[in-house]
């Protein structure tokens, strides 16, 4: 089993990228911002969130969005279902 220090939800629409964070310490999830949906976007999003360390698991929904943003986010070493 993988030990995350944050759990990523990300909802997908075609535009924007909605983001909530929930630490694996406890504490409630919450909503964390909007970002656009591009490739930058979500690979600078990434990079400030696994500052320090941080392990990563992030779920999205993938909608019509497909499997390009799991292809994005595995390749940059984050667990993603």
């Amino acid at each position: 089993m993988n030990e995350f220090s944050k759990y990523v939800g990300l909802d997908v629409h075609k535009a924007t990228i909605a983001v909530s964070i929930a630490d694996s310490a406890g504490g409630e999830p919450r909503f964390y911002g909007e970002i656009t949906n591009t490739p930058v976007a979500i690979a600078k999003l990434m990079a400030q969130l696994a500052k320090g360390g941080a392990k990563l698991s992030v779920c999205y929904e993938a909608g019509c969005c497909g499997y390009v943003i799991y292809r994005q986010l595995t390749k940059l070493g984050h667990f993603c279902q």
